[in-house]
């Protein structure tokens, strides 16, 4: 019995690691868009290419040729049509690579010592307890926790600070007749780096009608950045706690300190 001729199979080692990366590639992409209206636009893209295959093998010239105009730009198309998805992608990758960049450089510069300094995470007590006050007199509040901080992205829609966190302050900046509450406060490095920030709104289409821009920013923020929100609702006074575009409602004191310390 003659044996299956599998001489045509070479697979290297960097084969494997080359699928192995386009598979990453695809589920960073497919978590990227998953339950936005890209979901929705990917589909009637590839309706669009499957009744494309089937004109032109049922030789419908005239619809054929309509669908291949189409299909021959759908580079240049996917690029028109995606272009906030790729944005949000290639700012992702650069943000992530310039704070590890910078960290390196901290360790080569400074040594270990400066590396384990900034390595201590802000005291969240005063947060905590600002969101308590916040809570009990259904302040609206919405906090940004941003692990890299891009001056030009934050202070461009917002009013600079630099000050230490502190209660008081947070309590003060979203107090209705502040001229500083609305928008979003940005702590990171251990202080508060500006206020009254404009973030983008999450257009996710699985999120509850209830939120509000507030909530939708919060998670905006996360989907497109490692940063994590805080945010106090106006309506309801429940603090739900924004990381990666999911959200979780209705957390506890308890909870927040939790997932403050161990994502800031």
């Amino acid at each position: 019995m003659d044996r299956f001729d599998l001489s045509f199979l070479h697979i290297r080692f960097l084969d494997i690691v080359d699928i192995i990366l386009v598979a990453f590639i695809i589920y960073y992409i497919y978590n990227l868009i998953r339950g936005t209206i890209a979901v929705n636009i990917v589909l009637g893209l590839i309706i669009i290419y499957l009744v494309y295959l089937i004109t032109e093998q049922l030789h419908m010239r005239l619809l054929s040729n309509i669908l291949g105009g189409f299909v021959s730009v759908g580079f240049l198309a996917l690029i028109i049509v995606f272009q906030q998805e790729i944005r949000r992608f290639l700012l992702l990758i650069g943000k992530n690579a310039a704070l590890h960049r910078n960290k390196i450089w901290k360790t080569i510069l400074s040594g270990k010592k400066e590396l384990e300094n900034e390595a201590i995470v802000t005291s969240v007590k005063p947060i905590i307890d600002a969101c308590k006050t916040m809570q009990s007199s259904r302040t609206g509040a919405l906090i940004v926790f941003a692990k890299f901080f891009d001056d030009q992205y934050y202070q461009n829609s917002g009013e600079p600070i630099d000050a230490v966190v502190s209660k008081r302050l947070i309590e003060t900046i979203f107090k209705k007749n502040s001229p500083l509450h609305d928008g979003a406060v940005v702590i990171s490095e251990g202080k508060i780096k500006c206020a009254s920030c404009i973030l983008p709104v999450s257009d996710n289409i699985k999120l509850p009608p209830q939120f509000g821009l507030r909530h939708r920013a919060g998670i905006g923020i996360t989907e497109m950045s490692d940063a994590v929100a805080v945010i106090v609702s106006e309506e309801t006074g429940q603090i739900a706690y924004a990381k990666q575009g999911r959200v979780r409602m209705d957390v506890s004191y308890r909870d927040l300190e939790k997932l403050l310390t161990r994502d800031i």
